[in-house]
């Protein structure tokens, strides 16, 4: 009887010791449950010389056989690898869904706990057999000697059999796992959170090899999905293809699409698979670390050949080579990349101080999440310094940075002066929407050979561009002259109050950025900066066309006086002409000192306040994250203190700077025109947008926003002897604003 009780207790049954499920089973009865809340394992019925204590203790006993035998098949299934070359089986014409979900019953931590339950049955075993041993020695063996050998299992198996129950039935893998076994540590048991702590430990070491894998070698080792760390689902579209169809499209991509993909969207964080005990931000930290890694350890072919043939000049060291460098090139610019062409881009000393980190977090028997956090910490540091230094000194990070500012953000003043004066009178007539990009090539070239010298190397990036637009030129001179005559009060009033500008408008610059610089210069950092641009732009052809519509019209009034000097008779009509001409002059002032206000705030107030600060950043910062991040507000800067965010001031800006062109447009007409109801018109249109926009600024709303400080000034100047205060509350009949935004009055 001894002898089958010990076979029980290792899963195997009899004529002592029947399984209830495998008898319904056998009768062909359904059991209704695949995990049995209760132990199956019970004594035969039919034996009556056991007394009713004997009974309960041996029954007691080989319900550790049924644990045993539960926890041994769960093992088993667990760490069979037969699902790998089942799914390899699959041929490809098969249904993919039946092959995913094939390949989804694989499970890396679910196997390393079944290691660890290995182990814990192994001991189980062990303590059989020693039981077994003790009973052959002892002449007078008892049940007592085996109760007393397994004790500590009752306390042991049971709720290692609840955990195998709920992975099964709640289908628990990959972060959840370790979820799961993190919660069970939490007991009261010794012995229990020791064996738990060991499965964990077991569930870490695949977390670690998948770390190392990430943090390491850039490369996402997750065959079923477990990794808190995943790929983003929207490449699904390629499982549809056929094989062929999949390698044809690989090809074809190139390694720049590949590289940009990974780093801005190829990679999330599955908060599913993401242990509570790993914060977020530490995540983060990974999930950049091997980004980063990926970046640096696979860098595109032509950076590569780039790097090799820069390798060989320096190498070569001829004294044509040196004095070509020190004749097209300061030293202080070459001589930090030269130092770094000789060195990988992730050191292999690097690679194994990264590895070493997580080898030493590994040997922990416990997981030590301040340890870990430090180690993340490290880790990521060294993958941001060197991406740092790829970006920063061997792409010449502020260099690009320096030719954005000149072209986009109009520092390159004398470029864009010229180019807007030998663009002037094509932008007078409607744009061609199939030649309007090519008509405006010409006067940039002209522009580019007159003030671009041949040391500008970035200049080459540069690109003009004329979005599609809708024809919509009712700013134009061609368009006035057209409806100048059919044109009355009420209409004027309805095309002044549109927000919408002139064709020309739409020109947009773009900038040609390589790699590594594309993880930098992304398609929405180079959008905010096309809109910022448009907006100076416009804001300087206003400028221009008011400054030269007064040249023309005292150019003519000169060439006029000297006409009627000549001739005394007539003197009479230029003088009529200038005593009628004096309002006009007056908005005109009106105008010039808005825009000129408006332009020197935005260049010099916000641009350049804005560029020293992103200098002082980048003197400073040697972590590439922290780069893109003061960029990020770099830009936002530009953008909420030049107002592009606020959709009243900047409908009403457009209104001002269209107000202003149209007058442009209409002076010319005057001398042809006596009727001056179209420019008192547009006087008064000017008068309501311009102390509509004074209003909003100085509204109490933005005095508390990030544009206060400099808001103030420039409101300062454009008040700065109460004019506009007094106009507004004339106009508009606003009331006096609150004294909390100061104003230096005169």
């Amino acid at each position: 009887m001894l002898h089958e009780l010990l076979l029980a207790l290792l899963g195997f049954t009899g004529d002592f010791v029947i399984d209830e499920r495998e008898q319904a089973e056998t009768l062909g009865l359904d059991s209704h449950h695949q995990f049995p809340e209760e132990p199956t394992f019970k004594l035969a019925p039919d034996l009556s010389f056991l007394h009713p204590s004997e009974r309960s203790l041996i029954e007691r006993l080989v319900s550790l056989g049924f644990y045993y035998k539960e926890l041994d098949q769960f093992a088993t299934k667990s760490r069979n690898l037969s699902f790998i070359h089942s799914a390899k089986s699959f041929s490809l014409s098969q249904d993919l869904e039946v092959q995913k979900d094939k390949v989804r019953k694989g499970s890396a931590y679910r196997r390393a706990v079944a290691n660890g339950l290995v182990e814990i049955l192994s001991v189980y075993r062990a303590a059989v057999l020693q039981i077994e041993q003790n009973l052959l020695s002892d002449p007078l063996p008892i049940l007592a000697t085996v109760t007393q050998g397994l004790n500590k299992f009752e306390v042991l198996l049971p709720p290692l059999y609840e955990l195998i129950v709920e992975i099964e039935r709640e289908d628990i893998r990959g972060g959840q796992l370790l979820n799961l076994l993190h919660k069970r540590c939490h007991c009261g048991v010794p012995e229990l959170q020791a064996c738990i702590q060991r499965l964990l430990w077991h569930g870490h070491q695949v977390m670690y090899n998948q770390l190392a894998s990430w943090m390491v070698y850039g490369i996402l080792q997750d065959q079923h999905g477990e990794f808190f760390i995943q790929r983003q689902d929207g490449r699904s579209d390629d499982s549809e293809l056929s094989h062929s169809e999949q390698i044809k499209k690989f090809m074809e991509k190139s390694a720049d699409d590949t590289t940009l993909t990974d780093w801005h969207s190829g990679f999330h964080i599955s908060l599913e698979m993401l242990p509570e005990y790993i914060h977020m931000r530490v995540a983060e930290s990974i999930l950049f670390a091997g980004k980063a890694v990926r970046v640096l350890r696979n860098p595109t072919t032509n950076f590569r050949l780039q790097e090799s043939f820069m390798r060989q000049l320096v190498l070569k060291g001829s004294s044509r080579v040196q004095s070509y460098i020190e004749t097209f090139s300061s030293q202080r610019e070459v001589s930090p990349a030269m130092n770094l062409i000789a060195e990988d881009l992730l050191p292999q000393s690097e690679a194994d101080k990264i590895d070493a980190m997580l080898k030493e977090l590994k040997k922990s028997s416990e997981f030590q999440k301040r340890l870990f956090e430090s180690a993340v910490g490290s880790i990521r540091i060294i993958a941001a310094n060197h991406l740092w230094q790829l970006v920063v000194v061997r792409a010449d990070l502020n260099g690009h940075l320096k030719a954005l500012k000149d072209y986009f953000l109009l520092a390159k003043g004398d470029f864009f002066q010229c180019f807007l004066e030998e663009s002037r009178q094509l932008m007078r007539l409607p744009p061609r929407q199939s030649t309007a990009e090519a008509d405006l090539m010409v006067p940039f070239q002209l522009a580019a050979l007159k003030t671009v010298g041949d040391e500008d190397k970035y200049f080459s990036r540069v690109s003009l561009r004329m979005p599609s637009f809708g024809i919509n030129v009712s700013t134009s001179q061609v368009d006035l002259k057209t409806k100048s005559a059919a044109m009355t009060i009420p209409s004027q009033g309805k095309t002044s109050s549109e927000s919408s500008v002139d064709g020309w408008d739409g020109i947009a610059l773009e900038y040609s950025v390589d790699w590594p610089l594309q993880l930098f210069f992304t398609q929405e950092v180079i959008s905010k900066y096309r809109k910022v641009f448009q907006y100076l732009i416009r804001l300087k052809r206003t400028q221009m066309e008011l400054e030269k519509s007064w040249a023309a019209v005292m150019h003519q009034d000169h060439i006029d006086f000297a006409k009627n000097r000549r001739d005394r008779k007539n003197n009479f009509i230029p003088l009529h002409r200038r005593q009628r001409s004096t309002p006009m002059w007056r908005v005109r002032e009106h105008m010039i000192f808005l825009i000129r206000n408006l332009q020197f705030y935005i260049q010099v107030d916000v641009i350049e306040s804005q560029w020293n600060l992103l200098q002082a950043h980048l003197q400073d910062s040697h972590d590439f994250t922290e780069l893109v991040g003061f960029h990020q507000e770099y830009l936002a800067a530009l953008i909420s203190q030049s107002f592009l965010d606020i959709g009243s001031v900047s409908r009403i800006l457009d209104s001002i700077m269209k107000l202003c062109l149209q007058f442009c447009w209409s002076i010319e007409q005057y001398e042809g025109n006596a009727n001056m109801s179209e420019l008192e018109h547009i006087a008064e249109e000017f008068n309501k947008k311009s102390n509509s926009l004074y209003t909003i600024l100085r509204s109490s709303r933005l005095a508390g926003s990030q544009r206060a400080p400099f808001l103030r000034q420039f409101l300062m100047r454009l008040n700065f002897n109460s004019f506009f205060e007094q106009t507004a509350r004339g106009v508009l009949n606003v009331v006096r604003a609150r004294p909390t935004l100061p104003l230096q009055q005169e």
